[in-house]
């Protein structure tokens, strides 16, 4: 029931530095068909001070949960009327989605890859070709019947990509051929195990598939370091834990096979200078990988980016290109993802910036606060300036007095909140505050838009 570390007797705890949390109920295994446990949540240091460092993390996290945060801000929910684990993305979180989704698809045409998009659904039998029905069966939901065939909703992208593939036969001087998508896929996950957007049924991977000659592995699991890094930069994480996983005791593959792959991922984090921990045996039964855990602002490791080595596919399928001698050869694939999926990284980033999203990711970036009526044509006059500039912006329509606007545009998170009043409108000016630097003082649009621009290049708060 536990993985452990274990103590020989309970009076070997400090009980200085422990403390009893919570209690609740837990179905066994997260089974919601087995007997519900009651399950007593506790928590043991070798030292006081370990003790407080750890409540005082757990505060922190709490305050961050995406959960409530997704709530209290409106940028998502879980519609439990729908069935559980499925997200709706109300109009605020759809917005960072797309700037996200926006800036991903230029990182990756700018890298040399180009886009798919392939279907959500196809006959059972692809699944059966490609090894996942056999092997990941537990986690696919049920086959539906059409037309006397079955079908399956896709657990993951790799099958679709391999039928591009297969669409025409590919010379040598064509590879490699990188080809990405923003997929949306299905698993079953069991209801005791799902958790806001860190664990769901139907989530987005940011997929791609390489397919190259051997000789290019290297070289292609280096551009993929490369391109990971610059896109985990651009969401502002900066040190990563990173580890490199071998041939476990089941696999496919020829020894030579699996030398090379490894080989090749060695190679690469070598020369990109990361440090790494060799995970024995702990790689796929197709082919060895890295995984990326990003580290947020609290310290806390999460599983994001991973790279995988493949030679199974490619024989399941029957791959092929044109070598150079005229032969037929099997492409290298490796997969690969960076963000994992949209719906767990975005719960990531909530937590990351507890809600205090940089200006370039805000959904709202400005809100304007008319003092009465009188300044609302103004007001809506700058709205609509700072609108064609590309900036996100509102109007506080609510009429509520200043204090209570100003209230609710903190609790909305809003980076730069600017009052309109009588003297405002007299001098052509803005009194901005933001969330992070505080009062700004009177400023002009031009002198507000410098300021935004910046912070906007930087990708940092404002």
């Amino acid at each position: 029931m536990c993985a452990g570390p274990h103590l020989n007797y309970t009076g070997e705890i400090n009980p200085d530095a422990f403390a009893l949390e919570s209690v609740a109920g837990a179905y066994w295994r997260g089974d919601e068909t087995q007997p519900q446990l009651q399950r007593i949540y506790g928590t043991a240091w070798e030292t006081p001070e370990q003790l407080q460092a750890y409540l005082t993390q757990k505060e922190e996290a709490k305050r961050r949960d995406h959960r409530k945060l997704g709530q209290d801000l409106d940028l998502f929910s879980i519609q439990e009327d729908a069935g559980g684990g499925l997200v709706f993305w109300h109009p605020k979180g759809a917005r960072m989605r797309l700037l996200i989704e926006d800036y991903w698809r230029k990182a990756h045409l700018d890298g040399g890859y180009e886009l798919l998009y392939t279907p959500h659904i196809a006959n059972l039998d692809l699944w059966k070709t490609s090894g996942h029905f056999d092997f990941y069966r537990e986690n696919m939901f049920d086959q539906m019947e059409l037309e006397a065939q079955q079908y399956q909703l896709k657990p993951m992208n790799c099958p679709f990509h391999v039928l591009t593939y297969q669409s025409h036969l590919h010379s040598y001087r064509e590879l490699p051929i990188r080809w990405a998508e923003l997929g949306t896929v299905y698993r079953y996950e069991r209801s005791g195990v799902l958790h806001g957007l860190m664990r769901v049924r139907g989530f987005t991977q940011d997929d791609a598939h390489i397919f190259c000659l051997p000789e290019q592995v290297t070289d292609e699991i280096l551009g993929v370091l490369n391109l990971t890094e610059q896109i985990l930069s651009e969401f502002g994480f900066a040190e990563y834990e990173v580890y490199l996983s071998t041939r476990p005791g089941k696999s496919v593959g020829t020894d030579d096979i699996w030398k090379l792959a490894t080989d090749a991922l060695v190679q690469a984090l070598d020369t990109k200078g990361w440090d790494y921990v060799t995970d024995e045996g702990g790689g796929a039964f197709y082919g060895p990988k890295i995984d990326i855990k990003i580290k947020d602002a609290i310290a806390r490791q999460w599983q994001c980016s991973t790279i995988q080595v493949d030679f199974n596919l490619p024989d399941r399928f029957d791959m092929e290109y044109v070598a150079a001698d005229g032969s037929r050869q099997r492409p290298i694939m490796i997969h690969r993802a960076i963000f994992g999926s949209l719906e767990r990284f975005f719960g990531i980033l909530i937590e990351n910036y507890a809600g205090d999203f940089p200006l370039w990711l805000a959904p709202v970036q400005v809100r304007l606060l008319p003092v009465s009526d009188e300044q609302r044509a103004y007001a809506a006059a700058i709205a609509l300036q700072l609108k064609q500039l590309g900036y996100r912006v509102e109007v506080d329509h609510s009429g509520d007095r200043l204090g209570k606007q100003i209230r609710t545009a903190e609790l909305a998170k809003i980076p730069v909140v600017a009052v309109v009043g009588k003297r405002e409108v007299e001098n052509q000016t803005l009194s901005v505050r933001t969330r992070q630097s505080g009062e700004l003082g009177s400023l002009t649009l031009s002198e507000l838009q410098e300021k935004m621009q910046q912070a906007m290049m930087s990708k940092q708060q404002i």
